[in-house]
């Protein structure tokens, strides 16, 4: 799927360009087709198609040559990573790149597939604007993406070590893991605790649960239970290899927090309080306010949504191209929905934790989640209320001086249409064989 998920169909009219080159890129070279008018009949197309390798001088080379070729359009597929070193040098020589998203060219007539045909067919494409940008934020937002990304990817190798910690416990017969029992956080100041004392020697179980701190020590005599088993010093050197591994990571992930925060204030275009805006707060801690978002998962957003809402025109706009709305399928007299599909995983992944987060709370949210719920998968009910974070953000993104107001878990039932309702409920009872009766209450 590689940078799939980064693209968004930009809202761009259909334009012709008379001078076009597009490039079918591989991993260590890549095809590039110019089509130009014809120097003697320019109704004519001239049309020449060569091979380049993927290094930093040939790709400067092309730049250069497709300069002299007063090139107007230069077209690529989002393929992998691959894709980044043509489009940033390009893009840097002056020259105007559109990313394109695949789907849009593999929508063709069967014919042979080669690196030459797939260059030639996207260049025709280009020409005759069939195509639409994607979009690829800009340098600052790019470098704020591979920070959030890689810390994310840290988190999941940390997340691993603190199973892999939990498997060796399981073959010690300790169920110190096991959240009613035992630590409710294994990974918290009790359960860092016990996982030391163990590592340093101590086998004593009622040792070993008077480590429990706070609301933990109700929970003394099934501690004591749940640490008693069969650990022994094979397992201890397995938990302090890994323990040391997991508080490397969790050393960089916070060293790359405080990296993520320092270039989100420093590209937040968000204006000092003043006089007339005294309440204007930064846009992470405007992000905070919705349930469920964190300053972690606010980050992970802003990093790929950038902080130009113009790109996407509506909140709608900004759903679609995060894959959070389904798609429409329509066959004469007959509406339906269908799945949402892959998308940015990069953005869909802390949304969804965002979703399930505010599912839990009393808030407007929680109250969507719940209502959706009741009638469909819990998966969909985590989209739609991602979807409903999504869109949130893209206000509070797009004006700096708007802040989240919850609307409040009973918000639904005060907009309720009683008539229709009532309508409803009486059609139903009479399906059912029973003649009703109203009667109001008192």
């Amino acid at each position: 799927m590689g940078e799939y998920a980064d693209v968004v169909e930009l809202q761009a009219s259909a334009e012709y360009a008379e001078r076009v080159a597009a490039i079918d890129i591989a991993k260590a070279s890549a095809m590039v087709c110019t089509r130009l008018p014809g120097e003697r009949n320019p109704a004519r197309r001239m049309q020449r198609t060569f091979a380049v390798k993927a290094t930093t001088a040939a790709i400067a080379e092309l730049g250069d040559h497709l300069v002299c070729q007063s090139i107007e359009l230069v077209v690529m597929e989002a393929t992998g990573d691959y894709w980044r070193p043509f489009f940033y040098q390009l893009e840097a020589r002056g020259l105007r790149v559109w990313l394109v998203n695949p789907r849009e060219v593999k929508n063709v007539p069967s014919r042979p597939k080669t690196d030459r045909l797939d260059a030639i067919w996207l260049a025709k494409l280009a020409e005759r604007g069939m195509l639409h940008p994607s979009f690829v934020p800009p340098k600052p937002v790019r470098q704020l993406r591979a920070l959030t990304r890689t810390r994310a990817n840290l988190v999941a190798d940390r997340t691993r070590y603190r199973n892999q910690i939990e498997s060796v416990l399981e073959d010690a017969c300790l169920k110190i893991a096991d959240k009613k029992d035992g630590a409710s956080d294994l990974f918290g100041v009790s359960g860092r605790a016990m996982l030391d004392a163990l590592c340093a020697g101590e086998r004593n179980p009622k040792t070993l649960a008077q480590l429990a701190r706070g609301r933990m020590r109700r929970k003394i005599a099934t501690l004591e239970q749940a640490l008693t088993g069969h650990f022994e010093q094979h397992h201890a050197e397995l938990i302090t290899t890994l323990l040391r591994l997991h508080d490397h990571l969790t050393t960089e992930i916070d060293t790359l927090t405080t990296r993520i925060e320092a270039a989100i204030a420093d590209l937040d275009p968000t204006p000092p309080p003043d006089d007339d805006h005294p309440g204007r707060m930064p846009l992470l801690d405007r992000l905070d306010q919705i349930p469920g978002v964190s300053r972690e998962i606010a980050a992970a957003i802003v990093a790929e949504t950038g902080f130009d809402m113009t790109i996407f025109p509506t909140p709608g706009h900004l759903a679609s191209w995060a894959t959070l709305t389904p798609h429409t399928k329509q066959s004469g007299a007959k509406h339906t929905h269908g799945p949402t599909g892959k998308g940015n995983g990069w953005i869909k992944a802390p949304l969804s934790q965002a979703a399930i987060g505010a599912s839990r709370t009393k808030t407007f949210l929680g109250a969507r989640y719940r209502r959706i719920a009741k009638h469909a998968p819990p998966k969909k009910a985590v989209v739609a209320v991602a979807r409903s974070i999504l869109e949130i953000t893209w206000y509070l993104i797009d004006n700096p001086d708007t802040h989240f107001h919850d609307l409040g878990r009973d918000w639904h039932q005060q907009h309720t249409n009683q008539a229709r309702k009532t309508r409803q409920a009486i059609r139903e009872l009479e399906h059912l064989g029973y003649t009703v009766t109203l009667t109001p209450a008192a």
